[in-house]
């Protein structure tokens, strides 16, 4: 399976980002997961900077599952780091987030987040959330050509 095909999950805890696995274990996501723990390192591997160096930034993930309470570099401003990027600006990115606020939401849609999910509490309503995104973003929705991006 190529980076391409990936799933940049940025989540700075442990048990949620565990559960998200599981998720899409039990919802049979196969595409390989990268699991960042913050915002900085997020940007890292996307511009294949520091811990990624090397990487090449262009062999970009499929979507980028972002949360929005995070360490060194919050959500919202990866967000906007991601838009500002020449590669990275048309990036599908999910914010998967345990936050409900219309602050937050309004904020991350400014960004031209691409969707806004709130992290489900009960395990089988996560699988189900994770099946649907696993879905959508990974076998229904046609990115944008690489040609054009």
């Amino acid at each position: 399976m190529t980076t391409a095909q990936a799933i940049l999950l940025v989540e700075d805890n442990d048990d949620d980002a565990e559960l998200t696995l599981m998720a899409f274990r039990a919802a049979h996501i196969s595409n390989s997961v990268v699991r960042v723990r913050d915002g900085v390192e997020a940007l890292d591997y996307l511009w294949g900077r520091d811990g990624y160096a090397g990487r090449d930034e262009n062999d970009l993930p499929a979507v980028v599952l972002l949360d929005l309470n995070l360490p060194r570099l919050g959500g919202l401003d990866v967000l906007a780091a991601i838009r500002a990027g020449a590669h990275t600006k048309h990036l599908p990115v999910v914010v998967l987030t345990s936050s409900d606020e219309e602050e937050d939401r309004l904020a991350a849609y400014r960004q031209f987040v691409n969707s806004y999910v709130r992290k489900p509490v009960n395990y089988d309503q996560f699988v189900t959330a994770a099946r649907a995104l696993g879905l959508y973003w990974l076998v229904l929705n046609r990115p944008l050509p690489r040609s054009t991006a």
